[in-house]
């Protein structure tokens, strides 16, 4: 019977795994960034990737476009209208790299036409090193 519950109890943390990581990524300083288009949650010592922005591996880089920076207990938060004032995410760039291949295929019916290609983007991964 005990076999069967610590079984079961691995189980559920085999499958459920990443809600430590969330647990432990709420309990730091959070902003909300805009930079590509996109919106994105993140906290210090977390790696993004992002799509391409000039620079360098190692080169040092600010988003001012800062929407949402909350403390580490989450007691204050400041909503920016549209952006919060006097506040930046700090981030370092790791590496410039495309992504996965993404495959395109052109196909017209009954004229045995059917062309295929692919396409990778190019893209940023950036560490962020401090909010504020």
């Amino acid at each position: 019977m005990t076999y069967v519950i610590i079984s079961c109890i691995l189980m559920y943390f085999v499958v459920h795994w990443h809600l430590l990581f969330i647990v432990n990524f709420y309990t730091m300083s959070l902003a909300v960034i805009k930079t590509g288009g996109k919106q994105y949650v993140v906290a210090p010592k977390q790696e993004i990737i992002i799509e391409k922005l000039k620079g360098e591996e190692g080169d040092t880089i600010e988003f001012s476009d800062v929407l949402l920076v909350s403390d580490a207990k989450g007691k204050t938060v400041e909503v920016g209208a549209p952006l919060v004032k006097g506040k930046k995410v700090t981030g370092t760039i790791i590496a410039q790299q495309k992504g996965k291949k993404v495959t395109v295929v052109k196909y017209k019916a009954k004229v045995r036409y059917k062309k295929t290609m692919g396409h990778r983007q190019y893209e940023t991964k950036v560490r962020i090193e401090r909010i504020g």
